[in-house]
């Protein structure tokens, strides 16, 4: 009797220079039967064909191509095929923050180090890390990453809230936002056209891999032209200024507008979680808080945000056709928590127009 096997549900395109580790990559992958790999290509042209032909569920880019590297090589098949990219290169280091930052900023949805040679002792743990990274990421939905100079000729309309009069630069004490999966691009364009003279705090939860935050806030400071920093337990909030909740800990507002980092148990699966956040604003500073939902996976922060809308605050999710993943602000849809459903452009507008100093 032929058993017949079950056909792979993910597909996956290796863009990898070097034969040897090209064919390690594919050998760890064909390990798992629900993976099948279709292609594997040299060099970024190659890449950028064989993705438009093969139509991967995903792609695994080596930074170190010839001629044009892997965040050109992302950046160029986001803008023409989008497909979830997985930067899998030995190079990319603990401390490699900002080449991590880069990789999303092009438009790849994780890294991940190499498998480590078959005769260590790390190599099954790395060889799983890969084979999971591949397969949860090819459940992101992608959205295509259009070339700079064609998306700032779109203009994008601003919603104007029924209450604008009463959504004054003296009503907003705070602007809070929860991302996940997706969200550091999206972060960083929010804050770049914010203006100056904001007159609100804003304050940050962001989930990613723990030993990233310092290199996050970083480049998100450079990147954007705001003021971003790192929270830190008993701070005061200032206006203008933007505060990313550290690796491990909760970061909340209390009453006089200081922000408090807890190590409460982890909400959600999540520390810190976008749920601690919205529900001490909820407590502390509702109604004069503007609170968004950005990209991410799973719920983090619905409740909650439907929490501070009943307490009177305007709430914002990201829409669907600009979210990497429409997990949490699609919940957040979903339960009634949101007064409006915007792109990232007109959220940044939406701020801009109720929380500045004339």
């Amino acid at each position: 009797m032929t058993l017949s096997l079950p056909p792979a549900s993910v597909t996956v395109l290796i863009v990898e220079d070097s034969p040897v580790i090209a064919e390690s990559l594919a050998a760890v992958l064909r390990s798992d039967p629900a993976i099948r790999v279709v292609g594997i290509a040299a060099d970024a042209e190659t890449a950028v064909q064989a993705a438009r032909r093969l139509r991967p569920s995903v792609i695994t880019m080596d930074i170190h191509l010839p001629s044009i590297n892997g965040f050109e090589a992302t950046r160029r098949i986001m803008e023409t095929c989008p497909t979830p990219i997985v930067i899998v290169s030995g190079s990319l280091g603990a401390s490699d923050g900002p080449d991590k930052l880069h990789a999303v900023a092009v438009g790849a949805v994780a890294t991940v180090a190499p498998p480590r040679p078959i005769d260590d002792p790390a190599y099954a743990e790395s060889a799983r890390q890969l084979v999971e990274t591949i397969k949860l990421m090819s459940e992101v939905r992608v959205v295509r990453r259009w070339p700079r100079a064609i998306a700032a000729a779109v203009p994008v309309p601003v919603p104007v809230p029924a209450d604008r009069a009463a959504w004054s630069a003296q009503r907003v004490r705070a602007i809070a936002i929860g991302a996940s999966t997706g969200g550091p691009l999206v972060l960083q364009s929010l804050l770049a056209a914010l203006p100056p003279n904001l007159s609100a705090p804003v304050l940050i939860v962001q989930h990613m891999t723990p030993g990233f935050v310092e290199s996050f806030v970083d480049w998100l400071a450079q990147s954007s032209g705001f003021p971003v920093h790192v929270a830190g337990h008993g701070q005061a909030l200032l206006p203008g200024h933007a505060y990313v909740a550290p690796d491990g800990r909760h970061m909340g507002v209390q009453h006089g507008g200081r922000i408090v980092l807890s190590d409460a148990p982890p909400e959600n699966g999540m520390r810190p979680a976008v749920s601690f956040l919205f529900r001490s604003l909820a407590a502390t500073l509702a109604p004069h808080v503007v609170a968004v939902m950005l990209t991410g996976m799973g719920r983090d922060g619905v409740d909650e945000l439907k929490r501070l809308k009943e307490a009177g605050a305007l709430t914002i999710a990201q829409d669907e056709n600009s979210s990497v993943v429409f997990g949490m602000p699609g919940q957040a849809v979903e339960a009634g928590a949101v007064s409006h459903v915007l792109p990232p452009d007109a959220i940044a507008g939406l701020l801009a127009s109720i929380t500045f100093t004339p």
